[in-house]
């Protein structure tokens, strides 16, 4: 039963140290999207590479220490694709493709907008060209599995202080109206939602406070796939038995 696996790293490096690697090789998980690197190649040791054998495929951001995404793989891919075709988003390392025979693998990480009205902007930037981009794959006719940060919770179940953070980026109407035109009329399922639709299923606790402590998350991370993979999916599961990053590893085995 094929594991995918999206875990937003919030730094490789600080994430390897945490063990995410030693983690990792005891998932036996045959794709693993990772997301906010935060390094470019000569920062990439061996073991962030090619971990256990597993082939890795990275998109790595002009700045430094700056977002990042790849896919690490057991099988070695047909194809490799990084950046979407957008120069402002693909300067920032956002998005690695892996095809394999029918099946896209995809790890995104989107922008978030909680630093500055000015990033907010260029979220919203993302948003407006992203979504012509995922018509795009529909189109293509393949089974597609999109993994990551989408830096957005979707409804009022997916975070703690919903109430609270109306107006706040990661919950404003527009974002989530955007996922939902996602789901809805692209036809693309949450496939997380559509096995576990249990309260306080977070991914992304805040720094700030006691979040982590007194579970006060959001669950921004998701697998966003074509419904006949979707229909596939068996199990899921949040892993939070180790902290490796103010996110948590979102596990998914399917049975295709």
């Amino acid at each position: 039963m094929p594991r995918i696996i999206s875990a937003n790293l919030n730094g490789i490096r600080s994430a390897h140290k945490k063990g995410f690697f030693n983690w990792m090789a005891a998932q036996t998980a045959d794709f693993i999207c990772v997301q906010e690197l935060k390094a470019q190649l000569p920062d990439m040791t061996e073991e962030f590479l090619a971990p256990g054998g597993y082939h890795g495929h990275f998109h790595y951001a002009e700045k430094k220490g700056y977002s990042g995404t790849g896919i690490y793989s057991r099988a070695k891919p047909d194809a490799v694709r990084t950046g979407f075709g957008c120069p402002e988003f693909d300067a920032e390392g956002r998005y690695v493709r892996c095809d394999f025979g029918d099946l896209s693998i995809i790890s995104v990480y989107c922008p978030s907008g909680s630093s500055s009205p000015e990033r907010q902007e260029a979220k919203f930037r993302f948003m407006e060209v992203f979504l012509p981009h995922l018509l795009e794959l529909k189109a293509e006719g393949r089974e597609v599995v999109i993994c990551g940060d989408w830096n957005i919770a979707h409804h009022e179940i997916d975070l703690k202080n919903w109430k609270g953070n109306k107006k706040n980026s990661g919950f404003l109407p527009e974002e989530r109206a955007w996922l939902t035109r996602i789901f809805d009329e692209l036809g693309f399922v949450d496939v997380h939602r559509g096995i576990d639709k249990r309260e306080e299923q977070y991914t992304w606790w805040s720094n700030r406070g006691q979040a982590w402590a007194k579970n006060v998350g959001w669950r921004i991370d998701y697998h966003v796939a074509t419904p006949g993979i979707a229909a596939q999916a068996k199990t899921v599961a949040i892993y939070k038995d180790e902290r490796f990053s103010d996110h948590a590893p979102l596990i998914i085995d399917y049975g295709f």
